[in-house]
C-alpha cells in the first residue's frame, strides 16, 4: 500500500521532510514549547465548576470594573480578581475578590510581577 509523502518539518526554518508534524530533531522541543503554558495538574481543584458560579455572581454583583469606577470611568467586567492569588493561600471568599476589566486585571498581573509583556 502506497505511503503519504513526506512533508516538511512544521517547526520555523527547518527543511527536513517528516512522516509527522516534526522531524526528529525537533519533535521533543516543540513538545517542551507547546507544554510551557499549561495550569498545573491540581489547578482544576482551584478553579472548577463551583469557582464558575462563584465568578458568575460576584460579576452579576459588581458589574462595573472596581479600578475604572474608582477614577471615575464605567467599564463592564470581564474578570474576576483574586486580591490574594490562590496559589499564595487566597481563598475565594468575596472579601478576597473584585470585579476588574481585561486592561485594569492585565496591570494588576504586571505590578505583582507574575506575567510579563510580550513584544
Amino acid at each position: 500500500m502506497p505511503r503519504k509523502p513526506k512533508r516538511p518539518c512544521s517547526y520555523p526554518g527547518c527543511p527536513n521532510l517528516t512522516d509527522g508534524q516534526y522531524c526528529e530533531e525537533h519533535r521533543r522541543l516543540a513538545a517542551q514549547q507547546y507544554n510551557k503554558y499549561t495550569r498545573s495538574p491540581d489547578s482544576n481543584r482551584k478553579y472548577g465548576r463551583a469557582w464558575k458560579r462563584i465568578r458568575d455572581r460576584y460579576a452579576a454583583a459588581h458589574p462595573l470594573c472596581e479600578r475604572c469606577l474608582k477614577e471615575g470611568r464605567l467599564t463592564p467586567v470581564e474578570e474576576v480578581h483574586h486580591i490574594v492569588p490562590v496559589s499564595q493561600g487566597g481563598d475565594h471568599r468575596e472579601s478576597n475578590l473584585m470585579s476588574l476589566c481585561q486592561s485594569c486585571h492585565t496591570k494588576i498581573h504586571l505590578e505583582m510581577g507574575d506575567r510579563q509583556i510580550r513584544g
